[in-house]
């Protein structure tokens, strides 16, 4: 007979976790029991205090005894046809907000011509994503774990979508400041989505396809700054008549405006706090394993005891630092060696962007099918660096051809890599908060991102393009050599193989069915 305790003690320690995860699987839960959508997967983090296991829970060791409809519930294990749509729209709203980081460093010579303002000004509207995420990830990391993924995404929408229409106030040079509080609105707003993907992922979709998933999730993000590179020198010229730049930029506006709108509306309508039933046995165990009186800052502090999970954060951050700096630097170093070319920059840049959102979902399908997670993060860091170093030496060719090819194979290395940073961090510090994880590996994303970008900034401006690309490389090697030291502590695959697999089903429409179909081994 197995007894649950709902103060189990440090979980994140292998050999206590092994302990759990090897306690007989048919354990019963109580009827009353009720748990918050947005309790953590760690039971160090608050849950909300409805949520309870009853002391006296226990199980037969021959399954369910005819267990109340709340228990059967708990038990199964199925997969929502909701779980698409959710992770579809919030890759739409992540995307619309992605655009709006990128839309002025992709024609920063015209906004800087428009406004009357320096190159740095324009850059820190890009570096203001950065600069905002530091402070506010705790307190958003709380806010997810105390009111859940539908508050979280309702919010950071709404943000988003506030965002885009205070931009529509700023359509006259002497309004720059206006356009700021609209680009430091919409950067608040990014603290809502960056540590979505993970959470999002192991709470909707099952063990074989959460890095998919988190792929496709990342995506939306990536497409949004492929379009950022994309659609701005299309739609706003390089002209000198101001009146006609702030009708071209209204355009901008206004278009990014409707879609924020729509897609907040969409956010209202689809997404849902959580699936009827847990998708996978680690997300099962998660709920059971929720703890009502434990400390939210004490995970915190594990996470960075975690050393596999540290030397993860940095390697993560200088890699996503070096991608954010060369975004956000790309259409100034292009102009430097091909003058007018300013819709090619934005082509390149897109070039970037697509070939690592086709890099995210090919290693997303891989890790799902291999759970190769060190040697594919590894093997990507690599390339990444191989990628830069060939971008590095070719820029100055001449030849815009060769641009493109060497851009988009770095890109699709370097780009490619962030979802799998997500993915390989809920693995190495399972069954802490996916949110908190994710965080801080944004948080770490962000520090090098400013640091690079104003870095690389002052050196293209002292010395030319090349040194700053070498400034990259530098860092990207030591990534890659301390990605070499993580060690593969596979906690949540260690738990999804515990207990044996059944074929996990899809959640029917007619859920009076559910008490009817269990898995052949249960929680």
């Amino acid at each position: 007979m197995v007894n649950e305790n709902p103060n189990l003690e440090e979980l994140n320690d292998p050999p206590v976790l092994e302990k759990a995860l090897q306690a007989e699987p048919s354990v019963s839960v109580h009827p009353i029991v009720s748990i918050h959508p947005s309790v953590s997967i760690h039971p160090s983090v608050s849950a909300h205090p409805s949520s309870s296991v009853h002391p006296s829970t226990s199980a037969q060791p021959g399954g369910l005894n005819h267990p109340s409809s709340s228990c059967q519930e708990l038990s199964v294990i199925k997969l929502s046809k909701r779980r698409w749509a959710v992770v579809l729209v919030f890759s739409c709203y992540s995307m619309c907000n992605a655009f709006q980081w990128i839309q002025y460093s992709s024609i920063n010579n015209i906004f800087m011509h428009f406004y009357g303002v320096s190159a740095f000004a324009i850059d820190w509207l890009s570096m203001c994503y950065m600069l905002t995420y530091i402070p506010l990830l705790l307190p958003v990391a709380w806010l997810l774990e105390k009111f859940g993924l539908r508050t979280i995404a309702l919010t950071g929408s709404a943000l988003n979508c506030l965002g885009a229409w205070v931009k529509l106030g700023s359509l006259k040079p002497h309004l720059f400041p206006v356009t700021v509080l609209g680009q430091v609105i919409c950067s608040v707003a990014q603290v809502f989505i960056l540590g979505m993907p993970s959470r999002i992922a192991s709470v909707w979709f099952g063990a074989n396809e959460v890095s998919t998933a988190c792929s496709v999730a990342v995506f939306g993000n990536q497409l949004g700054i492929a379009i950022g590179f994309l659609v701005p020198p299309i739609l706003v010229p390089n002209i000198k008549d101001r009146d006609q730049l702030a009708y071209h930029i209204s355009i901008m506006f206004y278009i990014i405006g409707g879609v924020a709108t729509l897609l907040f509306i969409l956010v209202i309508i689809v997404f849902k706090e959580k699936p009827k039933h847990p998708p996978s046995r680690a997300q099962s165990l998660s709920y059971a394993l929720a703890s009502s009186d434990a400390s939210y800052f004490s995970s915190i502090v594990r996470l960075f005891k975690n050393l596999n999970f540290v030397l993860l954060v940095i390697t993560y951050g200088l890699n996503a630092g070096a991608f954010y700096a060369l975004s956000t630097l790309l259409n100034r170093m292009v102009i430097l060696h091909y003058p007018g070319e300013e819709v090619n920059a934005g082509r390149i840049g897109l070039t970037i962007v697509i070939a690592g959102m086709l890099g995210a979902v090919i290693s997303g399908i891989w890790l799902d099918k291999s759970k190769t997670y060190k040697e594919t993060t590894l093997v990507v860091y690599i390339m990444t660096l191989v990628g830069m170093v060939v971008y590095t030496f070719t820029l100055s060719l001449g030849h815009l051809w060769v641009v493109f090819l060497t851009a988009g194979t770095l890109g699709f290395f370097m780009t490619g890599y962030l979802p799998l940073g997500f993915e390989f961090a809920v693995e190495l510090t399972y069954p802490e908060s996916e949110g908190m994880s994710s965080g801080l590996l944004n948080v770490s994303a962000q520090v090098f991102g400013i640091i690079f970008t104003i870095s690389q900034g002052q050196i293209i401006d002292s010395y030319g393009t090349m040194p700053g690309n070498i400034f990259l490389c530098v860092f990207l090697s030591l990534g890659a050599a301390l990605t070499a030291f993580i060690r593969a502590d596979l906690r949540r695959q260690k738990a999804n193989r515990e207990v044996p697999e059944t074929k996990v089903q899809e959640e029917e429409n007619n859920t009076s069915k559910a008490p009817t179909i269990l898995s052949e081994d249960h929680f």
